[in-house]
Order: structure tokens, then sequence, then C-alpha cells
């Protein structure tokens, strides 16, 4: 089973999440920020993937921990769950329009972390959830999933369209890269034989 439980807990978080990477997009989300259970949500929905998360942090500071600390948890609940990666596509994009917003994303799953994020967010807030945080949310997830990942947006003015755009492309994007490809599901996607 492809799965990952992680409990983390810090000065300014505490948090467990458990990931099923071969699921059907169920998920139970409380962190403590309404928007970012929303995107958490259908992060799950769209990727496929049964997620469940409760954390609590510093909210009398602001939902910058919080973000950050999902973000790196669910990073690292891939990786551990993709284990030696044997079988996986590896590679995954999509180009995804939400109304007026349209974001493409790539990624590959490479053992090399690296953020791309070509997005331009005119909005300070959505909510109360400052909008730079998306940025910082999937910093700490390809920094500690150890993937290649990349954000590029073609168009869009409205804030939460532009995050949940984004956060839509990457679930789908990943979804494709950590699928079992049957016609080398023995195989370490990669040519020096691992990853």
């Amino acid at each position: 089973m492809r799965q990952s439980n992680i409990t983390r807990a810090t000065k300014e978080t505490d948090m467990t999440l458990l990931l099923e990477l071969d699921g059907t997009g169920k998920s139970e989300i409380d962190t403590g920020c309404g928007f970012l259970n929303h995107m958490l949500t259908l992060f799950a929905s769209h990727g496929r993937f049964d997620l469940k998360i409760s954390c609590r942090g510093d909210y009398d500071v602001d939902y910058h921990h919080t973000v950050e600390d999902c973000g790196i948890c669910l990073g690292l609940a891939f990786r551990e769950a993709l284990c030696d990666k044997r079988g996986i596509n590896r590679y995954g994009n999509m180009i995804l329009p939400m109304d007026e917003a349209l974001i493409m994303t790539a990624v590959d799953f490479s053992g090399r972390a690296f953020l791309a994020w070509d997005i331009e967010i005119h909005s300070q807030k959505v909510g109360d959830f400052d909008t730079e945080l998306a940025e910082e949310f999937w910093r700490a997830f390809a920094g500690n999933s150890l993937c290649t990942l990349h954000f590029k947006q073609f168009a869009g003015k409205n804030a939460h369209h532009i995050i949940e755009c984004a956060f839509k492309s990457a679930a789908r994007s990943i979804s494709q890269a950590v699928r079992i490809n049957p016609e080398y599901a023995d195989e370490i996607p990669s040519t020096k034989g691992v990853i």
C-alpha cells in the first residue's frame, strides 16, 4: 500500500497527516484556516488521493507557519509513500482553466527539489488568507517531496480563482506523475537506476 502517516510537532504547529496515493479523493481536513482547508480538500479530490490532516497552529501570529508546515508534511508524506518510486510515471502536467484563470503545472519526481512560481496575484488577501502563502506552501511541498514543480500563469484576475486553479492543476499533474504505469511497474523511471 502506497500510504504514509506523518506526525510533526513544533513550537508553532502540531499536526498529523495521513495520505493514501491510490485513493478515491476523500478527505478530512482541519488546519484551522478555512481557505487552506478548501484548497487541500480540492487537492485530494482532483488528485484522487485520500487525505486526512489535523493541524493546530499559532493562529494568533498568522497562518504562515500553519500553511508552510502543511506543505512540509504533505511533501514528506509523498516522499515516504513513493518509496523508491518504482513503476511511477514520474512526470505529470496539466493546463487547467477556471473561469478567467488559466494555470499550467508540470512536475517531475526527480529527487531534486525545485519550485518555479510564475504566478501573479494582485490581491494580498483571500478572506483572512495571505495570498503569498500559496507560494510558501508549494515551496515547502517541493522541498520535502524532492520534486521539481513548475507553475505558469497564462491568465487570471481573481485571487481566489488563481490559487484554486493552481492547486487543482498541481493535483492533477501530481496524480499523473505518481500513478503506476503497468508497462514498467517494476522499473525505476531513470536511466541511473535510482531516483
